[in-house]
């Protein structure tokens, strides 16, 4: 069965590139442009992973990721931060609020893909 990765960002060509180059590597691949999609989503498709951009309007990444883990039916799912914020407060924010990876932008494809099976392996081996 192939996994399931949910994109949040609301950067459409973002969300329209990682898509094409997920689905490509053989991912299902749901795509939101904001926090309150992204919760939704998150609920009714149960992805296996969630890659979520910190910088949203209305509802920023670390709300969404708060929600998620007070959320029963989501706070299992694994997210990873997307974010051109590379300070490394940022990433410990992250760590600490519940992220399993903290991926900066600009990222290579590479990187995004080793990281991604990298929590795919993290995960299924816990």
């Amino acid at each position: 069965m192939n996994k399931k990765i949910l994109i949040v960002d609301d950067e459409e060509d973002i969300l329209n590139f990682l898509e094409l180059v997920l689905r490509e590597k053989g991912y299902d691949v749901e795509t939101a442009s904001g926090g309150h999609e992204a919760l939704t989503k998150a609920q009714i498709e149960r992805p296996d992973l969630v890659l979520l951009d910190v910088m949203m309007p209305q509802m920023d990444g670390w709300e969404v990721l708060k929600l998620l883990r007070v959320d029963e039916a989501t706070a299992s799912i694994p997210v990873a931060m997307l974010s051109a914020r590379t300070e490394a407060k940022d990433r410990v924010q992250g760590l600490q609020e519940g992220a399993i990876d903290y991926i900066c932008k600009p990222f290579s494809l590479q990187e995004l893909l080793g990281k991604i099976e990298a929590i795919f392996a993290q995960v299924e081996g816990a």
